[in-house]
């Protein structure tokens, strides 16, 4: 086992009084306002370059993403505010498209030099009134243990896969969608993608154009939504229902799901089942390509899993099917291997006591950037969040009575009890309209102050 040694960093800002564990979306952007807030700050990287999970094969580990992933939110709605997406970039950028915009933005703000790359965290440990953070080379070699007065987690949400647990056993290829890479390795087998959220049916339309046969289960189905409304991306027409009629994100959910209705017909008549729960309680699921898909009998979709019998599964409502591979898209438990859960802890289906989603209330020293999940796009709130917490951080933000953050925390919980569905995947759910407006409230206080 590797000694444990104090020192002071040997990369990033010396004298940082923050860390910031990760280098993806949420990491670069809160180096960048704490940078030009004053803030002194070190970023810890465990991947040799920056990108996180839109680094395709990133040496990290931590990347789902696959050869054929394109964002599901347009360019013109995710783009930082003051570092658009180029407008020669396609309505919906790839992967690629993605980590070369992050990489200009990394270099642009010259942030390259405030992160430690090719280093895991290891432990974060109040102590002192701060945070010792141990870390040690990727590659292996000796821990060091460095003392911060405050740390921001951005290492992201999505890596750690949720497999269900189906009785019985199969006898075939078993992978998560979060490994899921290319549809070479399933050509000419009969695959089933298990889930019905984006990853899902990005990776069962890959899979069909070469598999000899592709089923989608799903256990209690989605709203399927097309990328695009009127030739318009179906954000965009969202946004644009919201402002032209001043409707609530709730009511324009549901007048674009049903125009997409009237455009697309029916998506019962493809064989998905039509949700119980209206539209405005979920993730709808973006697709251009299921529903032809389904028509033409490229995919065929069945019910949830029964059973798992050698290389046949059984579903719910008696049929089987002879299956080779399985692929599960499952979604992804919340963890944080460096803390211990005494400390911080995201339950299934219970919203972590987070004040604005970002400063623990037992831990006011111990803050999350990027650990929501909107409807829409990530980059814009995780933008307002850096700001946040610089503002925080530099003193220009006073934060409230303890009892007045303990309240917010339950508030936002009943919202969420009562707006999204009973499920794992909405515990990190937000309004991402009312939450910016919350974050920029308070900087706007602030700021008059």
């Amino acid at each position: 086992m590797s000694e444990d040694v104090t020192s002071p960093p040997t990369g990033g800002s010396a004298g940082a009084t923050v860390c910031v564990v990760g280098a993806g979306v949420s990491g670069l952007t809160a180096l960048k306002a704490l940078a030009e807030a004053g803030v002194a700050a070190e970023g810890v990287e465990r991947g040799s370059d920056i990108g996180g999970m839109w680094r395709y094969e990133n040496d990290s580990g931590t990347s789902s993403a696959y050869r054929s992933l394109h964002i599901d939110s347009s360019r013109q709605s995710l783009a930082w505010p003051d570092f658009p997406l180029d407008e020669t970039l396609p309505d919906y950028p790839s992967h690629a498209h993605m980590l070369a915009h992050f990489e200009r933005y990394a270099e642009r703000f010259g942030l390259r030099r405030a992160i430690r790359f090719g280093t895991t965290v290891v432990a974060v440990e109040p102590a002192g009134g701060g945070f010792d953070v141990t870390t040690e080379p990727t590659a292996g070699g000796p821990r060091t243990t460095t003392r911060h007065a405050r740390v921001i987690v951005a290492n992201g949400h999505l890596s750690e896969p949720r497999m269900p647990d189906f009785p019985g056993d199969f006898a075939g290829t078993v992978t998560h969608s979060h490994h899921y890479r290319t549809a070479e390795p399933f050509a000419g087998r009969r695959v089933l993608v298990v889930g019905i959220g984006n990853s899902a049916v990005d990776i069962a339309v890959d899979v069909a154009k070469s598999a000899a046969a592709t089923f989608l289960s799903t256990r209690r189905s989605a709203w399927i939504m097309p990328k695009y409304i009127g030739g318009m991306p179906t954000d965009r027409f969202l946004g644009l229902l919201i402002r032209r009629f001043k409707l609530p994100v709730r009511r324009a959910r549901s007048v674009a799901a049903r125009i997409a209705r009237l455009t697309y017909g029916a998506q019962e008549r493809f064989g998905v089942p039509l949700p119980a729960h209206p539209v405005w309680r979920e993730h709808a699921t973006l697709s251009q390509d299921l529903l032809p898909y389904l028509g033409h009998g490229w995919i065929a979709m069945k019910p949830n899993v029964a059973e798992l019998a050698g290389d046949e599964v059984a579903f719910v409502d008696g049929s089987r099917e002879r299956v080779d591979a399985i692929v599960y898209a499952t979604g992804y438990r919340t963890t944080f291997p460096f803390l211990d859960p005494a400390v911080f802890a995201v339950g299934e289906g219970a919203p972590p006591a987070l004040y604005r989603r970002i400063l623990s209330t037992a831990h006011p020293g111990l803050m999350f950037a990027g650990l929501v999940q909107p409807i829409g796009p990530t980059i814009p709130l995780v933008e307002v969040q850096a700001r946040w917490i610089a503002a925080v951080l530099s003193g220009r933000l006073p934060l409230p009575d303890p009892e007045v953050m303990e309240h917010e925390v339950r508030e936002h919980r009943e919202t969420v009890a009562r707006t999204y569905l009973d499920a794992a995947r909405y515990t990190l759910e937000i309004d991402a309209r009312a939450y910016a407006a919350d974050l920029t409230g308070d900087l706007a206080r602030a700021a008059a102050r």
